[in-house]
């Protein structure tokens, strides 16, 4: 019922809402939770809900999990779950909670089930998010302590029924035997049972008797049988094959149910089965039934009872869990139970005795059961107080308080001594101590002083933590009473491994051990104490130790308990026969528990750097899953050949390499089998192996990046490999088996193909050792591990940097310094900052090209305003000069004044924007100084450009304006060019930067006139080098230490363990709210995180750690009705829930409007947490006083991994610390994943040197190709010349290593830089960008641009992409293509496979969305693609077109990139097919830029482009009064439309209403009336050879109408930014496809001309072609007119 109750309320219009809820159902057995998956499968089918099992035996999926609603578990399973902070996804969206058999509390599972509910609790009351927990139990006394532990309101859900509730009345009969002869004991109870089910039989009915071991069901069987026959009863429980006991015949009784045609397919079944128990005891009416049996046999026994043909089942207790299979009288025989946990016999749990009781009587057929317990004499008061509710169940929790304690603290719920108290108080332990103090040791005074028990709490808390604290597990400070985790505790914790164990490990392991010592060291676990050793067996585990043994059996041998265990587990991995019960049930609990304590090992060997154990415990661990001895052939993993193939494959030596190398039928020969051959060397091929390379990068002389290239060498096999394979990979320093980092490395089905790269850095010492050892090892396959050394042979270090700038002690300079009243109202403060003041007469009163390196906040910009008001000033007193020059001199030699420019040039767009914002308010307002953004987002016009005094813009963007110098005076005028944040030269954006230098200072040479450069960066370690390339002089570069800041820094590094990125980042939540609340409990926090997915998850857990918080700090700073009009006008849902407890999130994925108010929020201090992304720490200046970095890695969705965040960034993102008007001191906290710890705390203190990325991501092409199509590389020396412009041959000459040279000689310099240019060249040259003249030998001497490179430097294009649009649109010798135009969708999928969109993320789980979005779309992309960007990148295209919603607000932002994108993409798409004389090609180019700014497909009908036009019956209105296309609509009158298209006082279908039709009108002035006329006339010219050559030339003439639009501006809704008109004229010849002439024509004014140069035809005759009047951003507005050429 509060199954039904809880989906009910997710039914929404008659839906389940199936992803927002799940059920746990929590039962104490796994035989019961698999009997009870099936029953609610059944049960919750129909209404599509999926149940599945989640317990030891059946492990689900992540994707499993997700679509399953009902999970059926056990208590330990959950527990597991629910105390990984990487489950909390599941954790979280549980909405009910069912225990199961509650009343186990008292028992060994009680501390579980307490553990969980109370963990269940405080997430309740933390999260503020309901979780229903119900528990079902057996009668108890103190019913009402669990209802009070469990939280239950007594008045309402408390519901109590004792025995007289049972639906069929219960006999109960308690027998206790006084004999103590086993074997006696046994007999007397063998006849007491005889005697009660003879009479049972006698009745007509059926019973049960339960027995405690599989042998031990037959010989109960084979001694009731035996019994009958004494008694002369042979026949009583018998079946014939007429379905009829003999006394049954003599009685004239028939079972009811049970048909002749039943008993003949029963004796039939019966004879096809091999168990002969089964056989033999069937004819007698008796059957067996336990967990030994088949599959088969177990249901062909459940049917045989049901059916009523066994009279007497003899059974183990798994029965009464698994199969509801119930008869009228049950017996349990014996209630001595072997349980290997405890090493011997133990009392047969309460539990079981109640669901045995339970089977017996039948509802539908018997009106009262019975059931007897037949026990020994002093167990008899047990059972009967038990099961007459005598005595209250107790809590057992405080036994094992120790490891639960760890448990929470590793969650990261308990991080301190009074957490944990407060933790206790929700468990049932504490509700019995205060109910029965005396049961727990305290004593009456005790309760009366301390009534809340608080004292004690505290006491047992402490000494628990102590004892952690002692086994290394947390780190406990009794002053503070902080509880932290360490690496021992998280393992113990996620591997359910008790502190005992924990402390022999701390004891017994070491770097050294051998195999042998690594056993007994595992057999020394706690988890193996109740392992026990007794005589019976000795001699089979001698056997054992003799025969399966391969390792030294330390402890005392067999003899001894570890001994045992050692035995046990090497027979386990050699599937040794083993005969004694109790040895196969001991290894089987060996089994079970060494695999958990292997893996915790493990972790503790790599968080201890131990190479050599780490490998042996791994390997221990493959083993014992496999079952495979360490010398076993590889192949026997799979698990498919024989063992007469194996030992024939094992005998000859042969190793997988030499399998490989050999034919299959040499193979088959070998192992004698002539099939078998191709079989073995397929596994041999499809055994997991890795091949790898490296290569090598020093970063300072102390650390080296490493990347690692790994490429599967192996053929995948989902049955074999599944989804995905993983490896262990580990850097280890051969001397001293030191492990430097290690990683699991995931290698999936879909990349398998693919070369992998790993990077990371390690650290080097001098001398440099001769060599470290990569390790690849699988974590699943035995044997399938690779090592690779890396050298240091070839390896040079970098030199040494040079020393920092020292801050002078200078007194700080006034404003008044700059001698001018309006440049001093610019700034807000009265005095420059002290490096403000050391390097203000460099930047203000010289133009020297300077370095300014410092802290992000010590005030740089500053830097830049003083060099912008010496070029203001400069261009002032230049114009004043040259006014009084011209007033003075005649109008021949007046001079022309030139406005020297400043740009400056931003990382990204959010900062230039940024700057913008402030420098309009400051310079344009105030000094009437024009400042410009050009950005993706801003494009102004050229005359605007022209204008501009400041120019602020991106790398790409200058960089391609700048290719155009020229013809651009505005680029010759630039005289200051700012370079901000240039140390992000290392970065992807770097090579772009340094093209930038090169060309201007290019420029300059050219030009004649000086250009300053100005770089502005963070502390640098290699500043002089930097400085020599931008050509500062030693006076003008400034490089200041790290700690050089306005407002000191404390900053705190703190490193977390955890190998998957999510858990860690949830692990990090709880130190980010307790860092505000150290830190910053009143002050502005920024807290940084790596995506927008992870500002609503840091948001939400903050809100819940406050929520939990006794005394939380007070983050709002609004009073409610200010709070409420925020709310109104917040659109984003996630914003709007945590904005009222006073925390902000800040992403790209906001919208503007969002985004500004939640800046200004912050600002204004009504919001005291801002949770963000990195780009706000460079593109908003809101600093705070505490900034915490949660986590340094982001998802890349190139690599689609996790990878570091550029230490700048970092460095960006703590320069937010520290307000200069408000704080004396900044703090800073960085979480990091644990083993970068001391790489971040090196480079966050020290400065970070800055190396060139331009040979990185295959870039240089596309420069070399920019500066080949702009001639300034003719040569291949100018290429080489090109180079040594660049930051990277100045870094190429103090690193060398880091670029791959291995000798820095300038012959070695000069031939690595020929290398270089020689692949760009042979790179462009495949591409079709350039030609290239070679000599004799091949080598290059001219270059030559081609037309596809001239179009990709102009459109700032990937050579991949013009070699792309190249071969699908370009030329081509298939005449049949000129004739017929490449479709629309097909030049969809052209512009989607540009290399541009490589770099669309396809974010987590995006590939999954991208599946559900691509059933809407016009053309589905293959499934097996989702993950691909260009893919998502289609699918946004066409959802764009087609208008449909989006998502998830991520794909909105990458939908404004891509579209972003393609304007310059589509135009180079036009240009390549117009250059390839490919008309209707050409043509569909163009319209699918139509597409692109109307959101229309192309065959969509134009007049859907008005606004209202897709509302039903607008349409059928104008199509049925003619007016079909867009120039219809707006030639008509607006009266006739009205008419038409207006209600006329009541609602009618398809019509508007009078504002509706208003804004369509008001649309139409938008749409331009364009008018073309042409005129043609011939021109003549002589070529070469003294010939005439005839071309014809069309002046055309554009006219704007006087109805239209008299400006450019264009209507285009969903185009994401403001759009100019765009216009082509073509000429073509219709008839055969040929394109004549096209061009791109802006209309400005009213009236534009141009003119088409064409090629006359060769032959005589008339002809006709047309001239094509083409819109770029309308649709239905295109021209078209005949063009009439005679050639005689």
């Amino acid at each position: 019922m509060t199954v039904l109750q809880e989906v009910k309320q997710h039914v929404v219009d008659g839906r389940v809402e199936k992803d927002n809820f799940k059920i746990v159902y929590v039962a104490p057995m796994k035989a019961l939770a698999a009997e009870m998956a099936a029953s609610f499968a059944k049960r919750l089918g129909s209404l599509g809900l999926s149940v599945r099992e989640l317990t030891g035996d059946m492990q689900l999926t992540k994707r499993e999990i997700q679509e399953t609603q009902m999970i059926i578990t056990t208590p330990e399973k959950w527990d597991v779950i629910s105390r990984k902070s990487n489950d909390n996804s599941l954790v979280q969206i549980v909405k009910l909670l069912i225990i199961d058999e509650v009343h186990l509390l008292h028992e060994e599972r009680g501390p579980v089930i307490e553990a969980i509910v109370a963990r269940t609790i405080r997430q309740v009351e933390s999260s503020q998010r309901m979780i229903r927990l119900v528990g079902l139990s057996a009668t108890l006394p103190n019913y009402k302590d669990v209802a009070s532990f469990l939280r239950v309101n007594e008045a309402t859900g408390l519901h109590y029924f004792d025995a007289s509730y049972r639906p069929v009345p219960l006999k109960q009969t308690f027998v206790g035997v006084k004999e103590k002869n086993p074997f006696k004991r046994i007999s007397v109870m063998n006849d007491l049972a005889f005697e009660k089910l003879s009479g049972v039989v006698r009745d007509g009915e059926q019973g049960m008797v339960f027995v405690h071991s599989r042998k031990d069901t037959v010989r109960t069987a084979e001694a009731l049988a035996e019994l009958a026959k004494q008694n002369g009863e042979e026949d009583i429980f018998a079946n014939n094959r007429d379905g009829e006991s003999q006394d049954e015949q003599q009685r004239g009784k028939r079972k009811a149910g049970v048909r002749s045609g039943d008993t003949q397919w029963a004796w039939k079944e019966v004879s096809k089965s091999r168990n002969r128990d089964l056989k033999k005891l069937f004819p007698m009416g008796l059957g067996i039934h336990h967990a030994g049996m088949l599959r088969s046999d177990r249901n062909l026994t459940e049917k045989l009872f049901s059916l009523g043909l066994i009279k007497i089942l003899c059974c183990t207790a798994t029965l009464a869990w698994g199969v509801n299979l119930p008869a009228h009288c049950v017996v349990i025989k014996g209630t001595r139970v072997y349980k290997a946990e405890a090493g011997g016999f133990v009392k047969l749990g309460m539990l079981d005795v109640m669901q045995i009781f339970g089977r017996a009587g039948r509802p539908q057929f018997d009106t009262e059961g019975e059931a007897m317990i037949l026990t020994e004499h002093e167990n008899l008061n047990h059972y009967l107080s038990l099961l007459s509710q005598q005595l209250p169940i107790e809590s057992q929790f405080n036994v094992h308080l120790a490891d639960n304690l760890n448990a929470e603290i590793v969650l990261g719920t308990v991080t301190n001594v009074v957490e944990a108290i407060t933790w206790l108080s929700y468990t049932y332990l504490f509700v019995r101590m205060c109910r029965n103090p005396i049961a727990y040791g305290i004593n009456h005074l005790q309760k009366l002083e301390d009534a809340s028990l608080l004292k004690t709490r505290r006491k047992w808390i402490v000494n628990a933590a102590q004892t952690l604290h002692d086994c290394r597990m947390v780190r406990f400070d009794k002053e503070s009473g902080s509880l932290s985790a360490t690496g021992f505790g998280r393992a113990a914790s996620h591997f359910y491994i008790k502190h005992e164990t924990m402390r022999i490990f701390n004891e017994n392991l070491n770097g050294s051990l051998s195999d042998a010592g690594l056993l007994h060291v595992l057999c020394q676990a706690v988890e193996f104490e109740q392992i026990r050793v007794r005589e019976e067996e000795s001699g089979e585990l001698h056997r054992l130790k003799e025969e399966c043994c391969y390792l030294e059996v330390r402890g005392g041998g067999p003899d001894n308990a570890v001994g045992k265990v050692s035995v046990l587990f090497q027979s386990f991995i050699a599937r040794a026969y083993i005969v004694e019960f109790s040895l196969v049930s001991d290894t089987a609990f060996v089994a079970d528990n060494a695999g958990r304590i292997l893996r915790c090992m493990f972790e503790v060997a790599l968080s201890q750097e131990w190479s050599s154990v780490a490998k042996k415990v791994l390997k221990f661990g493959k083993m014992l899953d496999l079952r495979c001895l360490p010398d076993a052939h590889p192949l026997r993993q799979f698990g498919i050949l024989s063992h007469e193939i194996m030992m024939k494959l094992e005998g000859a030596n042969l190793d997988l390499d030499d399998m490989l190398d050999m034919q299959a039928n040499e193979i088959s020969q070998l192992v004698r089998h002539p099939k078998m051959g191709g079989v073995i060397k397929n596994l041999a091929h499809q055994f997991p192996w890795l091949t790898m390379d490296y290569k090598l990068q020093p970063i300072t002389r102390e650390v080296l990046r490493l990347s690692i290239f790994l490429e599967a060498d192996f053929q995948w096999v989902d049955k074999i490999h599944r989804n995905a394979e993983r490896w262990w990979i580990w850097v280890e320093d051969p001397a001293n088996h030191h492990i430097y980092h290690s990683e699991l490395w995931m290698l999936e089905k879909k990349d398998h193909k693919d070369m992998q790269t790993l990077n990371f850095t390690i650290p080097v010492f001098e001398p440099l050792p001769e060599q470290y050892i990569v390790h690849a090892i699988n974590d699943r396959w035995l044997g399938s591990v690779q090592v690779m050394p890396i050298t240091f042979k070839h390896l040079i270090l970098p030199e040494k940097f040079p020393p920092h700038s020292d801050l002078l002690d200078l007194q700080p300079l006034a404003i008044q310094a700059l001698h001018n009243k309006e440049y001093e109202k610019i700034f807000k403060y009265s005095h420059f900052n002290p490096i403000q003041t050391q390097i203000f007469w460099t930047m203000f009163h010289t133009d020297k090209c300077s370095l300014v390196g410092a802290p992000t906040g010590s005030g740089k910009t500053v830097a830049a305003e003083l060099a912008i008001l010496r070029v203001v000033d400069k261009n002032r007193s230049n114009e004043r000069a040259i006014r009084e020059w011209n007033q003075t001199h005649g109008a021949d030699e007046r001079k022309k004044f030139v406005k020297e420019k400043v740009v400056y040039i931003g990382p990204m767009k959010a900062l230039v924007h940024e700057r913008v914002k402030d420098w309009k308010r400051r310079f344009q307002d105030r000094l009437k100084v024009s400042i410009v953004e050009l950005t993706g987002e801003a494009s102004p016009s050229p005359a605007i450009l022209h204008g501009a005094d400041i120019l602020c813009t991106t790398p790409e963007k200058w960089d391609g304006t700048s290719r155009q110098w020229h013809a651009r005076d505005y680029v010759r005028a630039t005289s200051l060019i700012i370079f901000d944040e240039i140390h992000l030269l290392g970065q992807d954006r770097g090579p772009i930067l340094e093209v930038i230098v090169s060309r201007m200072r290019y420029i300059a040479t050219q030009t004649g006139r000086a250009t300053r450069l100005l770089g502005l960066s963070t502390a640098l370690a290699n500043a002089s080098d930097l400085g020599d390339w931008l050509g500062v002089e030693r006076s003008a570069l400034f490089n200041f230490r790290p700690s050089v800041r306005p407002v000191p820094l404390e900053t705190h590094v703190q490193g977390f363990p955890g190998q998957h990125y999510c858990p860690r980042m949830a692990t990090m939540n709880k130190p980010t709210y307790t860092s505000i609340c150290t830190y910053s409990r009143n002050k502005p926090v920024l807290v940084f995180v790596a995506s927008r997915r992870q500002t609503r998850l840091t948001a939400q857990d903050l809100i819940s750690l406050s929520n939990a918080d006794e005394n939380p700090p007070q983050f709002m700073n609004m009073k409610d009705l200010q709070l409420q009009k925020v709310l109104d006008v917040v659109k984003d849902s996630a914003l709007r829930d945590v904005i009222p407890f006073g925390i902000g999130i800040h992403h790209a994925g906001l919208n503007g409007r969002d985004r500004t108010l939640v800046e200004q929020l912050f600002l204004t201090g009504k919001i005291q947490v801002l949770v963000c992304t990195a780009t706000l720490a460079w593109g908003v200046n809101l600093p705070a006083h505490l900034v915490v970095i949660k986590g340094t890695e982001y998802y890349d969705a190139k690599t689609k991994r996790y990878v570091d965040f550029p230490i700048t960034d970092v460095l960006q993102m703590m320069g937010r610390a520290g307000r200069p008007q408000f704080d004396n001191e900044g703090k800073a906290c960085v979480f990091v994943h644990a083993p970068k710890k001391n790489f971040y705390k090196k480079f966050l203190y020290s400065p970070f040197p800055v190396e060139s990325a331009l040979l990185q991501e295959d870039i240089l092409p596309d420069h070399v190709n920019a500066e080949i199509a702009a001639g300034t590389i003719v040569h291949m020396q100018d290429g080489v010349d090109y180079l040594t412009w660049t930051f990277f041959y100045r870094r190429l000459l103090r690193n060398p290593s880091f670029y791959g040279l291995e000798e820095a000689t300038p012959k070695k310099v000069a031939e690595f830089l020929s290398e270089i240019m020689e692949n760009c060249c042979e790179e462009l040259e495949e591409s079709g960008c350039i030609e290239v003249e070679r000599d004799d030998h091949g080598k290059p001497l001219e270059i030559y641009a081609c037309t596809a490179g001239r179009i990709a430097a102009y459109y700032y294009l990937s050579h991949k992409t013009i070699s792309l649009f190249s071969s699908k649109l370009g030329e081509t010798e298939d005449e049949t293509a000129y004739a017929s135009a490449i479709p629309v969708h097909e030049l969809l999928d052209i512009l989607c496979g540009a290399e541009e969109y490589e770099q669309l993320p396809v974010r987590h789980n995006e590939d999954l969305i991208n599946s559900d979005i691509a059933a809407n779309v016009r053309y589905p992309p293959p499934e097996y693609a989702m993950d691909d960007p260009h893919t998502k990148a289609a699918l946004l295209f066409m959802h764009h077109f087609s208008r449909l919603a989006l998502p998830i607000s991520d794909y909105y932002t990458d939908l404004k990139s891509i579209i972003d994108n393609a304007v310059r993409i589509i135009q180079a798409m036009v240009d390549v097919a117009s250059n390839g004389g490919r008309l209707f090609t050409a043509l569909n180019c163009m319209h699918l830029m139509q597409m692109l700014v109307q959101a229309r497909w192309a065959d969509d009908s134009s007049i859907l482009c008005l606004p209202f036009t897709e509302r039903k019956g607008v349409m059928d209105r104008l199509v049925s009064s003619g007016l079909v296309s867009l120039a219809q609509v707006l030639n008509s009158s607006v009266d006739k439309l009205q008419h038409l298209l207006c209600e006329n006082g009541k609602y009618q279908r398809g019509a508007l209403t009078r504002k509706q039709f208003v804004t369509m009108v008001d649309v139409f002035k938008f749409y331009p009336d364009m008018h073309m006329v042409y005129k043609m006339r011939r021109t003549s010219e002589t070529t070469e050879e003294g010939e005439k050559e005839e071309t014809g030339v069309l002046d055309i003439t554009l006219r704007r109408g006087p109805k239209g639009c008299q400006t450019d501006d264009v209507y285009s809704p969903k185009y994401p930014k403001k759009m100019r008109e765009l216009w082509w004229i073509v000429l073509g010849d219709a008839t055969c496809g040929d394109l004549l002439a096209t061009k791109r024509v802006n209309v400005n004014g009213k009236v534009a001309r141009t003119s088409l140069t064409f090629d006359l035809p060769e032959e005589a005759g008339d002809y006709t072609y047309y001239l094509y009047l083409i819109s770029g951003t309308y649709m239905g507005l295109d021209q078209q007119l005949p063009v009439h050429v005679t050639q005689e």
